[in-house]
């Protein structure tokens, strides 16, 4: 695996993790910012938001793990796990681009900042890797 596509994945798990304290544990501090919603909307949203947050940290370490793996002499297992996160990232933030267009939860064009960050990085593990 190439050295752009293992720091590429180092990037996709940072950012799951720091998505995964934003959404379990900070939701009601970066509510407004993250999702454009109003403050008193959190109570409504706060178990999702919690679960949402897990999931992200489960990713990111799917990714550590299969890096772990590469360098430790499991080169197939490393990769494949790799591969499998870095295409569901992807395929999370084709998601988040699709329900933005389509206004689902806020106005239109609001999780573009998330698409990018989301989707990127695994972007480049898949064209590099």
């Amino acid at each position: 695996m190439s050295v752009v596509a293992q720091i590429a994945a180092v990037v996709a798990a940072l950012v799951h993790l720091v998505v995964w304290v934003c959404e379990a544990f900070l939701i009601g501090r970066v509510h407004q910012s993250m999702f454009g919603q109003p403050a008193r909307d959190v109570p409504a949203i706060r178990l999702w938001a919690f679960g949402v947050g897990f999931y992200n940290l489960f990713l990111a370490c799917g990714l550590i793990a299969g890096l772990i793996a590469v360098h430790g002499g499991q080169e197939l297992v490393g990769r494949t796990l790799v591969f499998y996160v870095s295409w569901f990232m992807l395929a999370g933030s084709v998601v988040l681009a699709v329900a933005d267009q389509l206004a689902l939860s806020r106005p239109r064009n609001q999780a573009w900042g998330g698409v990018a960050a989301e989707g990127i990085p695994p972007l480049v593990v898949l064209l590099f890797a």
